[in-house]
Parts: C-alpha cells; structure tokens; sequence
C-alpha cells in the first residue's frame, strides 16, 4: 500500500499565514494538518508514501525528514497547479500496481483506515454535508458509486467526496488519468481526479462509498479554529494532550489545551480550545479558542478566535485578530 498525498496548493484563503508557511504546515491541536495525516499512516504502518510539492515544498521535505524518518518518502514536484487530476498523474511513475490511498493534504480526518483499508473494492470517503456544490459529490445506487459530479450546480446528491480515496487497480487509474490530462480533457479548466475516477467507474471498476464522520476542513480561518476544537476535544478525551507541568505559572488553564514544548503561560487564562505552540510566550492575558504560533508573544491581551503566527508579538487589549508570521501588533 503507498499513500499519495498531494500538497502543492497556495492556501489563498488562509493568508498572511500561507505568505510564509504552506497550508499544510499550518498548526492545529500542536502539530501542522500534514502530522495528523502522517500520524495515520504511521498507526496503519503505511511505510511508503507519494508526497506532491510546490508552494514552499521545501518546508514540507524539512518536516516530514525530521519527524517521520521512518515512512519512505518520495516527494514530486507540480510546477503548474492545473487540479487534482494533474498532481496525481505526475505522480503515476512512482505507483506500481499495488493499491494507493490518496489524501488530500488540506483536510483533517477521524476516521478508522483500519475498515476502509479492509474493503475488497475501491472506495471513496464520503459525508453528507448542506450545501454540496462546494464538492465533489457520489450518486449511488444499491451499494456502490455510479456516478461523480465535481461541484455540480443542481446537486442530485448530498454526498460530499472528503478527499479520502482507496484505489484497488491502479493500472486502470492511471490509464484514465493519462488518457485525461494527454487528450487535455478539463472541467472548469482544470485536470479533475473525479473525471478520471468515473471513466473507471465507465470501464467497469467497482467503488463503494465510505462514509466518514469525523473530517474536518482546514481550508478557512473559522474552519482551522473548529479542526482545532474538534482535535483538542478529541486528544482531552482519549488522554493524548500533553502536561503542563512547569509552563504555568500563576495562571489557569481551562482544558482542551495543548500547550507546546518550552512555552511559557504566566499570569493569564488560557482556554478552552486554545493550542499554544512551541518556545510560545503568554502573559497576563485572556486566549481561549485561539491558536498561537510558534515564538510568538502575547501579552496584556484579550484574545478569541484568532490566529497569532510564527514569531509574532501582540501586546495591548481586547481584539479578534487574524495575523501572519513575524508580524508585530502594539495596541497600547
């Protein structure tokens, strides 16, 4: 089994954070979106996995060589975004014909890989979401998939593809994807994996939808902020959250936190829902559902539902904020 994961997307929607980080490596719950995939992975004792780069690859290459040397990591670069479709077919030389799973790198799951990796047939991760047109959707019929629509206009279905796909022949997968992106076969001007995935459906492969609960957006500040309610909740219940020993002092901390490696909370509240990053600094100051960078400083401050990057220092008062890397802010 090999994974594909492909990270090569800009993350506009995320900006300033994205000016200096990929999406990918953005922090949520204590550890950038792409550690919580490479933890299933792990679990699953996926060893090899395809990772697709671009925007600012080299950060991910750094991450991923330090903090999963033991997953055999073959990274392939898109210098042309032209959709999902195109960033697996770049990647086609590296996949035999052993089965892939492909994750999209930007979405957070709770799933049991477990299950879907035991199903006999090719399978996509699905959810009933309210408004499918932002999606990829499956029509089904009986017990499997007959058809994908990608963001259809009049949905038939309300079932959202989340970006979680198991692939059994792989041959055939990339058989359609050259015969797409070769006869430059576009919708909505660009290469659409799901394009590819019906024209197997069309040439008899069999997929069933898996439906998935837990799968969390990280596309969108508001979307990021509920991941990392979600993932803190989740860390609290199962006992997975970090001590806080000797990093408080004269302060309360009101759980789910996680409170990175050499940060320092003194005379403040922190909580709930607030993930404070490595060698952070918080001082006597309100942060709750909140992610803090990592070297970043907050003092004399009231914070909620922002997001503070890398090395920057916010000192003042009361304010929603939402500021990138190495920024400065001074509201006294």
């Amino acid at each position: 089994m090999r994974a594909i994961i492909p990270v090569a997307g800009i993350g506009s929607r995320l900006r300033p954070h994205t000016y200096t980080l990929p999406k990918v490596m953005l922090n949520v719950a204590g550890k950038p979106i792409i550690g919580h995939i490479m933890d299933h992975l792990r679990k699953e004792q996926i060893d090899h996995a395809t990772v697709i780069v671009g925007y600012m690859g080299e950060k991910v290459r750094t991450y991923l060589g330090k903090h999963y040397p033991d997953i055999n990591v073959t990274y392939v670069e898109q210098e042309e975004r032209l959709g999902l479709g195109h960033s697996i077919y770049i990647a086609r030389e590296t996949l035999g014909d052993e089965p892939a799973l492909i994750i999209l790198g930007d979405t957070v799951f709770d799933v049991d890989l477990a299950g879907l990796l035991e199903c006999p047939h090719s399978a996509l991760g699905v959810k009933e979401v309210e408004d499918p047109r932002r999606f990829g959707v499956a029509e089904t019929a009986a017990w499997r998939i007959t058809r994908l629509v990608e963001k259809p206009e009049v949905p038939t279905t309300n079932l959202a593809l989340v970006g979680l796909y198991l692939i059994r022949n792989t041959p055939l997968l990339k058989e359609c994807l050259t015969e797409l992106v070769e006869g430059d076969h576009r919708t909505r001007g660009e290469y659409q994996l799901t394009d590819a995935l019906q024209m197997m459906i069309d040439r008899g492969e069999t997929f069933v939808p898996y439906h998935v609960v837990g799968w969390y957006d990280c596309g969108k500040p508001e979307t990021l902020l509920e991941t990392n309610q979600h993932l803190l909740q989740q860390q609290a219940d199962r006992g997975q959250l970090p001590p806080v020993d000797g990093q408080v002092h004269g302060s309360v901390i009101i759980p789910p936190v996680f409170l990175g490696e050499g940060c320092r909370v003194t005379n403040s509240v922190v909580g709930p829902f607030a993930t404070i990053a490595e060698n952070a600094q918080v001082s006597d100051s309100v942060v709750r559902d909140s992610i803090i960078g990592d070297s970043a400083t907050v003092a004399a401050s009231m914070l909620e539902r922002s997001l503070v990057g890398a090395n920057a220092t916010i000192l003042g008062r009361f304010r929603r904020i939402n500021v990138g890397d190495s920024t400065e802010l001074d509201f006294r």
